[in-house]
């Protein structure tokens, strides 16, 4: 059971991956499919609270132009991070990188900062659980990504209990 249960967060978080690429938010789903797509189902998927059938997948395939193969994770399931530590993004480092290298990053950034409506802010904290939908964007294991990031020089983590 714990397999599966790995196996659907790794599909919520490629569903989400996908759906940030596109740079859409969650309500904009559900705009653009015209209520086909209600924002809390799209996000129960994603948080694999809710399981998504073969047929829904398909169908969010088509919505988001992208085959139904690329909602599913490449490889092994993806891990779900364990930890909860929250982890900062330095904005400015950030805004220093060549946008080939940080494209997704800082795309993924500013998605938080608009959902969020935080604009002056020169560190962005994101959960530990974000490096996972992050990952399968670079197409890295979460804990290549966080390696790689720091190496970038803008990533840090909060320690437990600092």
């Amino acid at each position: 059971m714990e397999a599966s249960q790995d196996y659907a967060a790794a599909v919520g978080a490629q569903l989400r991956a996908v759906r940030t690429q596109r740079g859409m938010t969650l309500l904009q789903v559900e705009h653009e499919s015209a209520g086909r797509w209600k924002a809390a189902v799209v996000a129960s998927y994603e948080r694999a609270y809710r399981a998504v059938t073969v047929t829904k997948l398909a169908e969010l395939a088509e919505f988001y132009g992208v085959r139904t193969e690329e909602l599913l994770p490449s490889g092994e399931a993806a891990r779900p991070a364990a930890g909860g530590r929250k982890l900062r993004i330095d904005l400015q480092r950030l805004a220093a990188l060549p946008a080939g290298q940080a494209g997704p990053l800082a795309r993924y950034a500013s998605t938080i900062q608009s959902q969020r409506d935080d604009y002056n802010r020169t560190v962005l904290t994101i959960r530990e659980q974000d490096l996972q939908s992050l990952a399968v964007v670079y197409d890295l294991q979460p804990d290549n990504l966080t390696e790689l990031l720091i190496n970038w020089g803008v990533l840090a983590a909060d320690l437990p209990g600092a």
